[in-house]
């Protein structure tokens, strides 16, 4: 069973799977391009990554959702 990555912000218990996401779900979810993602993450502004692999990184999703709930609403 696979866990879906587009599901809504919800708490899990402890014992529940941790959902790893990819950058295009990452910017797809936050709507930031890639280089921004970095620079943020950079001055400590954004989730940091986890290496997956030798050429892989991943976010959890409970910090994208975290970090998606305390950004301002942007007021235009």
């Amino acid at each position: 069973m696979q866990q879906s990555e587009s599901r809504a912000s919800t708490s899990t218990p402890a014992d529940a799977p941790t959902v790893i996401l990819r950058m295009a779900s990452v910017r797809r979810m936050t709507t930031l391009g890639r280089s921004t993602i970095y620079r943020l993450m950079s001055l400590k502004l954004f989730p940091s990554a986890i290496k997956l692999g030798p050429r892989a990184v991943g976010w959890r999703l409970t910090d994208i959702d975290q970090w998606l709930e305390e950004r301002p609403d942007s007021s235009h």
